[in-house]
């Protein structure tokens, strides 16, 4: 497993070691997780955003969807 470093100033290290106590998890754990998720985030923003994109305007309403599902 790799091992990372992340500098930041001494009120913003207290504020995480804080928060993950507060969540009952490890600095590595709460880090590892707010990392992940902004990956996340970031390529589901990118989804949405060429979604947009790609959009062509056509619209369906419900009951048409649920008569496709019958």
């Amino acid at each position: 497993m790799a091992t990372m470093t992340i500098r930041m100033p001494d009120e913003d290290a207290e504020l995480v070691r804080r928060f993950a106590s507060f969540e009952g998890v490890t600095i590595s754990a709460f880090a590892r997780s707010a990392i992940l998720e902004k990956i996340e985030d970031t390529h589901d923003l990118q989804a949405l955003r060429q979604a947009i994109a790609d959009d062509s305007g056509e619209r369906f309403s419900i009951d048409e969807v649920l008569s496709e599902l019958r």
